[in-house]
């Protein structure tokens, strides 16, 4: 029985660089957070792909790879806009039962539409809309299977504009030709984890049974994987909201401690703002520096109960002053900055600290906030943000599809 149709948009932010920019349709296209030679591609199009230029190639390899490649700097609000268009299209032929990214979703087959037959059609069907209505750069593979999980894994089988259907008598012969790392959930990590326990072929992994999975995984996350591999519609965990973070990359001309902890500032007050937005309060805070050459740096508290800016940009000063002391960090030059609020629970409920002396900014707080979400962001910020308005931009992370009410630029 086919029970999961799933949506994979292919080399989407390139994509959709290439429908809004006729002069780049055909041409080899990779997309980077800003132009400079000391960044990576976020998106490579299908024809940079031919060339081996794929995500996270960083723009050297990538002229060595494709000299004639294009470097395009990415514009994250027009990308969300696009993925809730597609939402719209995609729903107009069926409910989507999950959104997973920006540029993957998919629906929960039932009834009439669990045929082969059928299922094909509204995936032809969705392929169509998505052409007419977005444009015809804007292609997916589709993947159709027994659960969503091997629908993903059909999805990535046939690329690009793809459509592969998996069934119960396909299996396991249609995943034999696979590589280990081509299944949702064995990174390099877990790749290393099957290899310690004997498992080192796409055969030997659908060989092995429930109870050695369950010891390569440590639990019961590899029998899930069994269960998975073999058809079984296996239940969606729930997942919950555990921490806001922000991070970005500094451009050239920012890349000392002044500027790095400006944007800092800015990337803290937008994760304040959607910690608000969320009716949450943040219990711990963590800072984390890339300096020139690689090395990393972090720091981190926990911190009472608060959604308030002015005490977690405090925080925050005083986790990056603490990195400071540290010579080699005072002495480098940092490449990226990040921020997280962790511990995340409601805002009902909760009572605020007796001992705490911080002044009493939630007015302030509430004010900014609907003064950015009327006027657009960034109309007011803290000070400690001045001069990073041009930086510290909207990012899109593979987990998480920015709100353009409060994380626009």
């Amino acid at each position: 029985m086919l029970r999961a149709l799933y949506v994979d948009f292919n080399s989407y932010f390139a994509s959709v660089e290439q429908q809004l920019r006729p002069e780049l349709r055909g041409k080899p296209v990779a997309v980077v957070p800003m132009i400079a030679d000391t960044t990576c591609a976020i998106a490579a199009s299908i024809e940079a792909k031919r060339f081996g230029v794929k995500t996270l190639t960083n723009v050297a390899d990538a002229r060595r790879l494709c000299p004639e490649i294009i470097f395009v700097e990415s514009r994250p609000t027009v990308y969300v806009e696009f993925h809730q268009r597609a939402k719209v299209i995609v729903e107009s032929c069926a409910p989507i039962a999950s959104v997973n990214s920006i540029d993957e979703m998919w629906i929960a087959l039932t009834g009439r539409d669990q045929p082969r037959a059928a299922a094909e059609k509204m995936a032809l069907e969705i392929k169509y809309r998505l052409g007419k209505q977005l444009g015809e750069c804007i292609t997916c593979s589709i993947g159709i299977a027994p659960n969503s999980f091997l629908a993903k894994t059909a999805s990535d089988m046939k690329k690009p504009d793809g459509l592969v259907v998996i069934e119960l008598a396909d299996l396991p012969h249609a995943l034999m030709g696979l590589k280990l790392n081509a299944f949702v959930g064995i990174g390099r990590k877990m790749l290393q984890r099957l290899n310690d326990h004997g498992i080192n072929t796409t055969p030997e992994l659908l060989g092995a049974n429930v109870e050695k999975l369950r010891e390569a995984w440590g639990g019961i996350e590899g029998e899930r994987f069994w269960q998975k591999i073999r058809g079984e519609d296996v239940a969606q965990r729930e997942t919950q909201t555990g921490s806001i973070s922000h991070s970005h990359v500094l451009a050239p001309d920012v890349r000392n401690h002044d500027k790095a902890q400006a944007i800092l500032s800015r990337l803290t007050q937008k994760a304040a703002m959607r910690l608000r937005d969320g009716a949450f309060v943040t219990t711990s805070i963590a800072i984390a520096i890339k300096l020139r050459g690689g090395e990393r740096h972090k720091a981190s508290l926990r911190v009472d109960a608060t959604d308030r800016t002015a005490t977690i940009l405090s925080s925050v000063q005083s986790l990056y002053e603490s990195l400071l002391l540290d010579r080699s960090v005072r002495n480098g030059s940092p490449m990226q900055v990040g921020m997280v609020l962790g511990g995340l629970t409601p805002k009902v409920g909760q009572s605020l600290s007796l001992f705490d002396t911080a002044p009493n900014t939630e007015k302030l707080d509430r004010v900014v906030d609907e003064l950015n979400l009327k006027y657009g962001n960034n109309t007011l910020f803290w000070g400690g943000a001045f001069g990073s308005r041009k930086s510290g931009r909207m990012a899109i992370a593979f987990n998480h599809i920015p709100d353009l009410k409060t994380e626009s630029d």
